[in-house]
């Protein structure tokens, strides 16, 4: 009887087990550890991982417990980072998160909100989208860069989710020619401000696997419509395959990568700041054009090498602080993506800048039923219909309730201290 009784506990104990919603693999010491830790983004393009760049991640961590996370796959990473670096650390554990279930579980909300890094595997980014968007994953992944400031880290597909804006991949992938043919096609789909809040990359949208295949044409497909859609400019970070860059604490990218050996490039993209700047077709069921007389995007090109010589200051896209890199003009004309090489460098005035990148406040989600929320407490918020009468006022808020609103299209002026703008915004 005792041994029936103890075969029962023992199936009932591997059941429960089974049931478990997420997987562990754990490498280290199981004790948490609590360490000092500096913020830093390291993001790369998608292939195996740059030594140099992953050592400068862990270095930030401060020999903590590093967290890899990914909705599919196993341990990979575990050895790799645990003991093939060179970098002390305590732990090293990989989650498998595949499932909303898994995502609010306690124990992977409490490991997340432990480590002292995070680092995002490869895989399908919609998995990420649907499955850790609005959970415990991304509040607390939002905790550690912003509360906690952690390193955070990510390749391919966790890279592509690192930006304010970001392609979803909901409908699969697409390709350049796909992407420039019509902008707003079934396959461009762009989640944009309800994910990851990196300050740093605030209005940006990143791509990865650049140069298997090009993907500069759809990443200016996605950077255009970005600013159809909002009327402000937003901006690219992209990573050749074997490429990696890395943000510290100040705002400052350096390029790792295997040049001179290996063509490993890292873009910087952004729109002409000479005024008008937003493209000049870019509309459903129609080819993008983006031309401004072939200088339509400004982009800062650095070759990645073993050391992180090119370096690029995100502070001030408009007049950035970059060297170890070229300057090339990318457009567009009918569906057809062009560059030219030996570019001039962007040099704007505060008379033709819109906005700039640290000041502009965001809001989300756009479209919304009730909430929208702000990145930071707004002085004073207008909201005007259509014929520009004011519907809604609001003082000193980070977020509104708006769900008495009629369903439709309406403005909203948003007003802080040395700032004042208008966005558009879909009651539905």
């Amino acid at each position: 009887m005792r041994k029936i009784l103890l075969s029962a506990i023992v199936l009932l104990s591997l059941s429960l087990k089974a049931q478990t919603p997420y997987t562990s693999y754990f490498t280290g010491d199981t004790s948490n550890v609590i360490k000092t830790t500096q913020y830093r983004l390291c993001m790369m393009g998608g292939a195996s991982e740059d030594d140099e760049a992953m050592k400068w991640f862990l270095n930030g961590s401060g020999g903590g417990d590093i967290v890899v996370i990914r909705a599919t796959g196993s341990n990979g990473y575990n050895t790799y980072l645990y003991s093939s670096l060179g970098i002390p650390v305590n732990s090293v554990e990989t989650l498998v998160i595949p499932s909303i279930a898994a995502a609010n579980h306690p124990y992977v909300r409490r490991r997340l909100r432990e480590a002292e890094a995070i680092w995002i595997a490869g895989g399908n980014q919609f998995d990420y989208v649907s499955y850790w968007n609005n959970t415990s994953v991304d509040t607390a992944i939002n905790y550690l860069i912003n509360t906690k400031k952690t390193p955070i880290g990510g390749t391919s597909a966790g890279m592509a989710i690192q930006g304010q804006a970001y392609f979803s991949a909901a409908a699969g992938s697409v390709s350049s020619p796909v992407a420039l043919s019509d902008p707003y096609g079934s396959l461009l789909t762009i989640g944009n401000n309800d994910l990851l809040h990196n300050k740093i990359l605030k209005r940006v949208i990143t791509d990865t696997h650049y140069d298997n295949p090009d993907r500069r044409g759809r990443h200016s497909a996605f950077v255009a419509r970005l600013f159809q859609d909002s009327s402000v400019a937003f901006y690219g970070i992209a990573c050749d395959e074997y490429t990696a860059v890395c943000i510290d604490s100040t705002g400052i990218a350096k390029v790792y990568g295997g040049f001179p050996t290996y063509d490993d490039n890292a873009y910087f993209i952004q729109p002409n700041c000479i005024l008008p700047n937003g493209p000049e077709t870019c509309a459903a069921a129609q080819s993008l054009t983006w031309n401004r007389s072939g200088q339509a995007l400004k982009v800062y090109a650095i070759k990645g090498t073993s050391v992180g010589a090119g370096s690029f200051d995100l502070n001030n896209w408009q007049n950035p602080n970059a060297s170890g890199g070229n300057w090339q003009n990318w457009f567009v004309v009918n569906g057809t993506f062009s560059t030219t090489t030996g570019a001039t460098p962007i040099a704007c005035t505060t008379t033709n800048i819109k906005n700039n990148t640290q000041d502009e406040i965001n809001l989300y989600p756009n479209p919304t039923q009730s909430i929208l929320n702000f990145d930071r407490t707004v002085e004073k918020i207008s909201i005007k219909d259509i014929t520009g009468k004011i519907r809604a006022t609001f003082f000193n808020a980070e977020k509104i309730n708006i769900e008495n609103l009629v369903p439709g299209i309406y403005f909203i002026e948003l007003r802080s201290k040395n700032y004042i703008c208008i966005k558009k915004f879909v009651k539905e």
